[in-house]
Formats: C-alpha cells, structure tokens, sequence
C-alpha cells in the first residue's frame, strides 16, 4: 500500500544530516513554513512527538513531505 504524502511538491534532504529528530523536525518544520503551510506546523509537531519511536517519527516526517 502506497504511503499519501500530505504536501508531496515539498522535498526535504534529511539523508546526510544531524540524525537527531529534533533537528529533523526542524527541517521539516523550517520547509513547511517557507512553502506557506507553517498553520499546519503546529499539528507536524505534536503527530512528530507522539511518535512512540524514531522509526515511527521518521515515518511522520515522511507522511508531511518528500523526504530525500
């Protein structure tokens, strides 16, 4: 089953960076805001800390934006 991609014209490049779900919320965060979604930044991070693992986190992440 294909995962839906809430905002898929949005790509982030998480690969290579601080693996820490803090910094790559902000990313996240960050590409979010700059794409004219930040009302939506909020509910990105409460569905992000929720998260009850990294794995689960990072899936998040990947359900908001194209991850790369």
């Amino acid at each position: 089953m294909a995962m839906t991609i809430k905002h898929p014209d949005i790509s982030v490049q998480l690969v290579g960076q601080n693996g820490n779900v803090f910094n790559l919320m902000g990313i996240v965060a960050r590409a979010l805001r700059e794409n004219g979604f930040g009302d939506e930044v909020d509910d990105f991070v409460s569905e992000v800390t929720s998260s009850k693992s990294y794995h689960e986190a990072l899936a998040v992440m990947m359900s908001w934006v194209d991850v790369r």
